[in-house]
C-alpha cells in the first residue's frame, strides 16, 4: 500500500503517551501507533454506521 506523509498538531499530552508506547516498545515508532489507531477509529466508525443502517431496516 503506498502511503502519504502529512503533518499533524497533537496536544503534549497525547505526543507523551504515544512516546511512551514507543519508548516501551509496543510500537516501533510515532507513526505507527497514529497509523493504527487511526485505522482502529475508522473500522469502528464504520462498523458504527453499518450498525445503524442495519437498524433502520
Amino acid at each position: 500500500m503506498n502511503k502519504t506523509k502529512i503533518a499533524i498538531t497533537l496536544d503534549q499530552h497525547t505526543v507523551k503517551c504515544i512516546d511512551r508506547l514507543v519508548r516501551e516498545e509496543v510500537f516501533p515508532s510515532r507513526s505507527q501507533v497514529i497509523q493504527e489507531v487511526v485505522e482502529e477509529k475508522l473500522q469502528r466508525m464504520e462498523r458504527s454506521r453499518l450498525a445503524k443502517e442495519g437498524a433502520k431496516a
